[in-house]
Order: C-alpha cells, then sequence, then structure tokens
C-alpha cells in the first residue's frame, strides 16, 4: 500500500504537470520538483523552472476543518550571455505568462486547491545577475482549500 504524499507535494506535483503541458512562450518545458535546487552553471544554459514546495499554513475554518495554505515557489532561471533586454525580456514575459496562468487557477489534477495569492517579489536577482550572469526570477503562488 503506498502512503498519499502530503498535500503540499501534491498541489506542487500538480503545478509542474500544468507548466510542463502548458501554452506558453517558452516551448519543449521540463520543470520539475525539488526540494533545494542546486545546478551548476554549465546545466544553466538550458532554462530551468523549479517547484520547490516552501511553506503551509494551517488557519481555523471551523470546529473540524482548517484552511490549508500551501506557499510554493517556482524559480525561472537561465544563464545569459549578454543580459541585453532582447535576452531577458522574453525571460520577464515567460514568469509574468505564468502569474497569469496561476491566478485564481484551480489546479486540474487537484481541484481542491485554488490559487489565492501570486507574487513575482524577485523579478531578477542581483546577486545571480552580477555574480553568474544567470537570470533568476522567483514566482510565489499560495494556494488555498479547506483540510
Amino acid at each position: 500500500m503506498t502512503a498519499t504524499p502530503a498535500t503540499v507535494i501534491q498541489i506542487a506535483e500538480s503545478i509542474v504537470a500544468e507548466i510542463n503541458a502548458g501554452d506558453f512562450s517558452k516551448k519543449n518545458l521540463a520543470a520539475q520538483r525539488l526540494y533545494v535546487p542546486n545546478f551548476d552553471l554549465e546545466d544553466m544554459k538550458e532554462l530551468r523552472v523549479t517547484v520547490v514546495p516552501r511553506e503551509v499554513e494551517y488557519l481555523p475554518l471551523d470546529r473540524v476543518s482548517n484552511k490549508f495554505h500551501a506557499t510554493i515557489d517556482v524559480a525561472v532561471q537561465k544563464k545569459f550571455s549578454k543580459g541585453d533586454a532582447r535576452e531577458i525580456d522574453p525571460l520577464v514575459f515567460f514568469v509574468e505568462e505564468l502569474a497569469d496562468y496561476f491566478r485564481l487557477k484551480r489546479l486540474n489534477s487537484f481541484v481542491a486547491a485554488r490559487c489565492v495569492k501570486v507574487e513575482n517579489a524577485v523579478l531578477y536577482s542581483v546577486e545571480h545577475w552580477t555574480q553568474f550572469n544567470q537570470f533568476t526570477s522567483l514566482l510565489t503562488l499560495t494556494f488555498e482549500l479547506a483540510k
């Protein structure tokens, strides 16, 4: 008998599936779920989309159930050569596409969860830009369900 994965893992896996199946400006994506994204710079020449479960919050809903908030980070990363607008603008647009896609979305394979908050607090990491010539944007999705 296999155990059902934790709710936050089911949500993260559903996000990965929807990104990989989605019709976005960036094609042939291979998003993956990881706990700690740790790539060599050589691996960053290709676009990387990493889904990381970050936080779970349980809020009382009524006497027997909770409102469950799962916070999931979606990192979009790619090493660049020049870092000019022609190279970076499509990546920023792709992050925006993901944000628009998930806003208020119910996940196809986990319909109990609905995205109630989308945040792009790190449009690009200055640290990654200057140290690694790498675009790194962090999209934070918060999904809610009763549990």
